[in-house]
C-alpha cells in the first residue's frame, strides 16, 4: 500500500507524538466520532464518556471487529483490551484531552479546514521506544479507518495495516 507521508505521525518531542489528518465532514460529525461510544467503537474504541473535567471512562477495543477482514491479531495482543482513563479538558467541539492509562496524556484538536476537518492527535508521556512504536502504528491504523468511516468507504485490514505501519515507525522513528 502506498502511503502519503503527510499521514504519518512525528515525534514532536523525545516522548510526544503528533499526527495530523485532513478528514471528511463538519468539526460537529468528527467531534461525535470521538465522544460518542456507538460511533467512537466504529473507528478506534467503545466507552461511554461524560464530558466534564475529571469525569471517568474505560476504553474498550475490540479491534477484530473494525474491518472485514480484521487481518492477522499478533500474538501478544487480545481480543479485547480495556483501559481506565479520564477526562483532563473539554471544549465542544473543538478539543478534548483525556488521561491515557496511568501515565499518558492524548488531546484531540478539531479545527476546520474549508470542507474538510484537521483532527490533530497529540499523545504525550510515551515511555519507551516500543509504546511509542505501538502508538504510533495504532493511531495512524485507527484514523485510517475514520477517514474510510467518515467517507463511507472500506478500510484496509486493521491488524495488517497495523503491523504494516509499525515496520514503518521503526525505521522512521530515532532508535534513542
Amino acid at each position: 500500500m502506498t502511503r502519503d507521508q503527510d499521514a504519518y505521525g512525528q515525534l514532536i518531542e523525545p516522548t510526544t507524538l503528533k499526527l495530523q489528518r485532513l478528514l471528511p465532514g463538519t468539526v460537529e460529525r468528527v467531534w461525535a466520532y470521538l465522544t460518542d461510544s456507538d460511533l467512537r467503537k466504529k473507528w478506534l474504541a467503545a466507552g461511554e464518556m461524560v464530558l466534564e473535567v475529571g469525569a471517568p471512562f474505560e476504553f474498550t477495543w475490540r479491534n477484530d471487529e473494525l474491518t472485514t477482514p480484521p487481518g492477522h491479531r499478533p500474538d501478544a495482543f487480545a481480543a479485547v483490551q480495556r483501559m481506565q482513563s479520564r477526562i483532563i479538558a473539554v471544549d465542544p467541539p473543538r478539543r478534548l484531552v483525556i488521561g491515557w492509562g496511568g501515565e499518558g496524556e492524548v488531546t484531540f484538536d478539531l479545527a476546520p479546514a474549508g470542507e474538510r476537518v484537521l483532527l490533530t492527535i497529540t499523545h504525550r508521556r510515551l515511555p519507551d521506544r516500543d509504546t511509542k512504536l505501538n502508538v504510533s502504528a495504532g493511531w495512524h491504523a485507527h484514523v485510517d479507518i475514520l477517514d474510510a468511516v467518515l467517507a463511507g468507504a472500506a478500510a484496509p485490514p486493521f491488524w495488517d495495516n497495523w503491523s504494516a505501519l509499525k515496520r514503518d515507525y521503526d525505521r522512521l522513528l530515532p532508535s534513542t
